[in-house]
């Protein structure tokens, strides 16, 4: 029972993992990108996309070359993010829209695209059901050790999940590395922390805006991907995704804007988010409650993290705000 609470909390918070931490990258430049939720709608219709396409281009299921099942829609993901990027990063960067405003019309355009593309797939199939099955391509997403059972609840805990899981975490893992570490992490929170300061210093802040932007949202997108492919079986139904774009940014704040504490960060949100699943013999409103628990558990960070009041616990300094070199 309780293995098994984990390996779901773990799988429910790989794509938190992966919207956290590609959040966290976007943000330490300055940019607040709160399109990540439709990033990650986009990278999973993508994803889907690119499997229905290579799957009905085969003659049979038996057929499919499983190095293309993933390679296909892998790309497509992270093309797709990748534009969503470009288009965050042309308006805040570039044009300096409102950063507030380009983000959440951002995520209602990725919702909206998800969407569209979503329910015209389904009319393809002609399916009785509001939804997509990708079986054989998330059949190759999903493989894991073959001696995980063999381990018991050891290897259910640890070696039950796909390669995109443990990617997430050497993704996050990476991300702490490069941004503590290198000079380009130096950059990157440089310029996130003053701008103007970054541009006399002789750092391209609009090139590293774009760069973090665009990495993060890449980043992201595999958020959406994972969950379509592995969590939810290969099954796309619209507007599925719930509200887990805004648990990875709630992520980000729980976490400090540190990507090695959201591993362990997004297994809570996970656990929080399906223990009411495991709760047996209570009423609607106590399970709604149990819902809640992330984003109260987020607040009551954000608030002791404030009180306390130490620099490195604090978010960029320009986070939020478009930079205007003329007026350096």
């Amino acid at each position: 029972m309780i293995a098994t609470f984990i390996q779901r909390a773990v799988m429910q918070g790989i794509p938190l993992l992966y919207g956290s931490t590609g959040e966290i990258i976007t943000e330490k430049t300055g940019n607040l990108n709160l399109g990540i939720p439709g990033v990650m709608y986009v990278g999973g219709i993508c994803g889907v996309i690119g499997s229905f396409l290579y799957e009905h281009s085969l003659e049979s299921v038996e057929a499919i070359n499983p190095f293309l099942a993933v390679l296909i829609p892998l790309v497509s993901t992270l093309l797709g993010s990748l534009l969503m990027g470009l288009i965050y990063s042309f308006l805040t960067v570039s044009l300096r829209a409102n950063q507030n405003v380009t983000g959440l019309a951002l995520t209602t355009f990725g919702v909206g695209i998800g969407n569209f593309f979503g329910g015209s797939l389904i009319k393809l199939t002609k399916s009785d059901m509001p939804s997509i099955a990708l079986t054989a391509t998330s059949n190759c997403f999903r493989s894991s050790f073959p001696f995980a059972e063999k381990l018991g609840w050891f290897g259910t805990v640890f070696f039950s999940y796909s390669f995109l899981a443990y990617a997430a975490i050497i993704v996050a893992l990476v991300s702490a590395f490069v941004l503590s570490k290198t000079r380009v992490g130096l950059n990157l929170r440089a310029v996130g922390e003053s701008p103007a300061t970054a541009d006399a210093a002789g750092i391209n802040v609009g090139k590293y805006k774009y760069f973090s932007t665009c990495i993060g949202s890449m980043i992201a997108g595999l958020g959406g991907l994972y969950y379509v492919m592995d969590y939810a079986n290969g099954v796309w139904s619209n507007d599925a995704f719930g509200d887990r774009g805004w648990l990875a940014i709630a992520l980000v704040i729980f976490t400090v804007w540190k990507p090695n504490m959201s591993i362990f960060g997004s297994i809570l949100f996970g656990g929080l988010f399906i223990v009411h699943n495991y709760i047996q013999n209570l009423g609607v409103s106590i399970q709604e409650i149990f819902k809640m628990l992330p984003y109260v558990v987020t607040i009551l960070v954000l608030v002791f993290v404030s009180m306390r009041n130490r620099r490195e616990n604090q978010p960029p300094a320009s986070l939020g705000l478009a930079y205007f070199r003329e007026d350096r």
